[in-house]
């Protein structure tokens, strides 16, 4: 049978994850391997270095840098707050003594003779690393992070916004292609992730960030919108450190497009389950895609007769698909058949390609570049 290898996208109801918890600089790791963490669990800690601000003794008291140290009145490890004396001369005339002030809350980190300027650095800025997901300790980085593994469902989504967070799923439509309304969302979906199966609107985010939600998931969103929630044209770059206070991740692409069945589906059945979501996305190389992880509920058997898709394996006839590129963009079906054989397309270039069975039964020929394997 032939195949080829296309990029996927995994939707499955059940796979084994692991996940790099790292910290941007070396630290303390919390944990040990072996250990069962919680999502929201501290499991590295560092502190990044303050801010610098350097102040100029020798021109704001009219000194030469040679005489500073006897003009300081404190020494490099000090501590000082703002508005404290940290340098003065003394006249005979009291009425004519200068003084120079800390700008800062911090500490004296060096005081040079040289220069004549004296350096404070803010108070360190702690960094903690949760562990994302609810799962166990599988390796120790040492002085940087953990590897996190957990069992559970998965969802890629094509494009999010947004860090990571976690709560309950909430499943507000009750079937495919319902838009998010903003008359939905209420003092209920406060800590949870809400799960709409077709557009999601800059109205529903606002509303959503309002009531408290801490994520809301949908098929598709416009661009004006995203434009509005950022209040910038966000460029090609990855995604996920907006400060827009929740993650949004949308399963299929932009403009009014439902919500895959497979995917709606998994995310019903999965309602009211903790989930851990984040919306960082690249699409450049070193492709990230933003994702939903529902890890089995503790106590749960973890199923062992599911496999989560063939990977590493290409493409082969049968194989769920998302179509990429117009005119079928957003459409979902399986590979009806795969040839070898150059064709032409409608641009005039002469490509691989292979023949789509959509799921109203329609067949088409796409080129191979624009679909996307769904890993289920």
């Amino acid at each position: 049978m032939a195949h080829a290898y296309t990029p996927g996208l995994r939707v499955t109801r059940h796979t084994t994850l692991q996940r790099d918890r790292r910290l941007p600089m070396k630290g303390k790791v919390l944990v040990a391997q072996g250990d069962t963490v919680r999502r929201d669990q501290v499991v590295a800690r560092t502190e990044l270095p303050g801010n610098v601000t350097t102040v100029n003794i020798v021109n704001r008291l009219g000194i030469t840098a040679e005489e500073l140290p006897s003009f300081m009145l404190v020494g490099e490890g000090d501590q000082v707050t703002k508005g404290q004396p940290i340098a003065e001369t003394r006249p005979f005339i009291k009425w004519f003594k200068s003084t120079v002030e800390a700008d800062i809350d911090g500490t004296v980190e060096s005081i040079s003779p040289v220069t004549g300027q004296v350096m404070l650095r803010e108070a360190p800025l702690p960094v903690e690393v949760p562990a994302y997901v609810d799962g166990s300790v599988v390796d120790v980085i040492e002085d940087e992070g953990v590897v996190v593994e957990t069992n559970g469902a998965f969802v890629q989504g094509i494009f999010g916004v947004g860090g990571e967070s976690w709560g309950p799923l909430h499943m507000i439509s009750d079937g495919p292609g319902q838009a998010l309304d903003p008359a939905q969302l209420d003092d209920t979906c406060a800590g949870r992730i809400v799960v709409a199966t077709g557009l999601v609107s800059h109205a529903a985010i606002e509303k959503a960030r309002q009531v408290g939600a801490v994520g809301v998931i949908g098929g598709g969103i416009r661009d004006s919108d995203l434009r509005q929630l950022l209040g910038y044209d966000l460029g090609v770059a990855i995604t996920g450190t907006e400060d827009i206070g929740l993650t949004v991740i949308v399963t299929e692409g932009f403009g009014e497009i439902s919500m895959a069945g497979r995917t709606f589906d998994i995310l019903k059945d999965c309602h009211g389950l903790e989930a851990s979501v984040s919306g960082a996305t690249q699409i450049r190389a070193g492709v990230q895609r933003p994702e939903i992880i529902v890890p089995v509920p503790e106590g749960q058997p973890i199923p062992e007769d599911e496999v989560a898709g063939s990977q590493g394996e290409g493409m082969q006839e049968g194989d769920a698909l998302r179509v990429i590129r117009a005119p079928y963009f957003g459409h979902i079906g399986k590979v009806a058949s795969l040839t070898a054989d150059l064709q032409a397309v409608e641009s005039g270039a002469r490509v691989r390609v292979l023949e789509v069975e959509f799921e109203d039964g329609q067949k088409a020929i796409v080129p191979r570049a624009n679909v996307e394997l769904i890993e289920e």
